[in-house]
């Protein structure tokens, strides 16, 4: 399958990854068959998303050592210097709400994370890793409808600072990366073969109906979280409350007052 114009190579998998990809095989229950490991791109899901627009199988990798376009949610800029994270899309058909994909990759993520490193990782409502508070990965879900209005595919992205160099310095505060927490150097290849296994299992979960068990690991990875002070732009003004749970769909649900009100898009900022 050709690759769209604007990636600038098309690399091998390098020999540490592929012995990684070997070792997880029994694990990845079809997820990465198919890896296209690429030097440049301006944003793995825009790749992603090309390759499944022409037929490209589910459980399909993208991964780039730089991006030149990265994005995360509400079209920020995520910072993709090469060889400073991973940058990693997937291409997935589920027949069940992108909301609970989105949480059942971020369980993942942290999974994945946790098994590479040993870093006890959290979740933030709706797609951060965090360690000791600070961000160390993100994700980003893109869904496109087919003709007539189903579900086509998802392109689930996700990146993972593996050195201080993935962030500029004025984010240190809130940002931080594998090597600065472990104080040793990241293994990408180790990372990415956990993370994608522990993906696989999930989405496994999922396309098994087994919701509560993704509900349930969720809410244990974010349970520092709760009764949090966030806001968010209504009609009517600025909401607060604080973040109590999430419900079955995966909104989430805060206390403003006397009520909860559940919270499934927008701009929601944590205080």
């Amino acid at each position: 399958m050709s690759l769209p114009e604007n990636v600038i190579a098309s690399l091998e998998v390098p020999p540490d990854v592929r012995a990684e990809l070997l070792r997880v095989q029994p694990r990845l229950n079809g997820l990465a068959r198919r890896v296209y490991w690429l030097e440049t791109a301006g944003s793995t899901n825009d790749i992603a998303a090309r390759l499944a627009e022409v037929g490209g199988e589910e459980g399909t990798v993208v991964v780039a050592e730089a991006q030149t376009a990265g994005r995360g949610r509400m079209g920020r800029v995520w910072h993709s210097p090469a060889g400073a994270g991973l940058y990693v899309s997937i291409i997935l058909k589920p027949a069940f709400p992108t909301a609970l994909l989105t949480l059942g990759i971020g369980v993942a993520l942290a999974e994945g994370v946790q098994a590479a490193t040993g870093l006890p990782a959290e979740i933030k409502w709706p797609n951060d890793l965090l360690v000791a508070g600070r961000k160390l990965a993100g994700i980003l879900a893109e869904a496109a409808a087919a003709h007539g209005g189903g579900l086509q595919f998802v392109v689930l992205g996700f990146g993972v600072n593996l050195r201080a160099a993935a962030y500029p310095p004025a984010l240190r505060d809130r940002v931080t990366s594998i090597e600065a927490e472990t104080n040793r150097p990241a293994d990408r290849a180790v990372i990415l073969a956990e993370i994608l296994a522990a993906a696989a299992a999930r989405y496994g979960d999922l396309q098994q109906g087994r919701f509560d068990a993704i509900l349930s690991a969720w809410r244990a990875r974010a349970a520092s979280l709760r009764g949090s002070a966030v806001e968010w732009d209504s009609a009517g003004g600025v909401i607060r409350g604080r973040a109590e749970d999430i419900d079955e769909t995966g909104a989430l649900l805060v206390r403003t007052g006397g009520r909860v009100q559940r919270v499934i898009a927008g701009e929601l900022r944590w205080l």
